[in-house]
């Protein structure tokens, strides 16, 4: 099963989207979004929220524990 970081990684690369964008969008640097992609660094649970709704995909999604990726819940 892939991590997290993997799976922020894979979202990101599908959509075109450069790790600056991403960055931008979590209010952090460049560096730091690396350090998330590569493991060095644990994701805030606030980013991952962000990131899901980015990217239109549930948590369980994007935290690894399901492979289905549903829809961001609407409410």
């Amino acid at each position: 099963t892939m991590n997290y970081n993997d799976i922020i990684k894979s979202l990101r690369v599908q959509k075109f989207y450069t790790q600056q964008y991403v960055a931008d969008i979590l209010n952090i640097c460049q560096k730091t979004y690396s350090d998330y992609e590569l493991g060095y660094t644990r994701i805030p649970i606030e980013s991952l929220i962000t990131l899901a709704k980015l990217y239109n995909v549930d948590m369980n999604y994007i935290c690894g524990i399901s492979k289905v990726a549903n829809d961001y819940p609407k409410e």
